[in-house]
């Protein structure tokens, strides 16, 4: 597996470690946590504006060259 998109990983890494942070900061409560994490995985997997719009989206993690 390899990364093909980096810019959208990036975001969805900084993402997660954000929302970490804050759940341990006791800033978050648990739902919150947990819909904002689904969220930012959805987004990852690539349900994004170009999903919606028929057109080609690019993954973020794909198969790895051999």
């Amino acid at each position: 597996m390899k990364v093909t998109n980096p810019p959208k990983a990036f975001i969805a890494l900084v993402s997660l470690i954000c929302i970490t942070v804050l759940r341990a900061l006791d800033r978050l409560d648990q739902a919150s946590f947990n819909a904002i994490a689904g969220l930012v995985v959805g987004y990852a997997v690539g349900n994004g504006i170009a999903a919606r719009n028929h057109e080609t989206v690019d993954p973020i993690f794909g198969p790895a060259d051999e």
